[in-house]
């Protein structure tokens, strides 16, 4: 059976940037999310909405976690070009069953947030 490494390198879909974004990506554990900047800065872009435009389109999720990326306000940000209804509250379960937490607004409490 082929790793998600493997399986990443060999899908079409998958340019050399994503490839980058993807590997980073999984460096970031269940229970953790990152933001679209800090992840822009681990592949070394500068651009954060670069980010989410290689998440938008993920072919390998959930096994690539494009779930665990938020906003730099801490907020949910996207999910699947979407910012609101449906997808952003598959987000919320799946990072909520993962155990990342919240706090009274919405935001991701800091003791969720991964440092590289």
């Amino acid at each position: 059976m082929e790793t998600i490494y493997e399986e990443m390198r060999d899908h079409p879909q998958i340019t050399p940037f994503r490839l980058r974004v993807f590997e980073a990506l999984l460096e970031v554990p269940g229970g953790y999310v990152t933001t679209y900047g800090a992840l822009a800065e681990r592949v070394g872009c500068d651009c954060a909405r670069a980010i989410g435009g290689a998440l938008r389109n993920n072919p390998l999720a959930p096994a690539v976690p494009c779930h665990r990326v938020v906003a730099s306000d801490l907020t949910i940000g996207g999910f699947s070009g979407q910012r609101s209804g449906a997808m952003i509250e598959k987000k919320l379960a799946l990072l909520q069953a993962e155990g990342v937490h919240f706090d009274a607004n919405g935001r991701v409490e800091g003791r969720s947030l991964w440092q590289w």
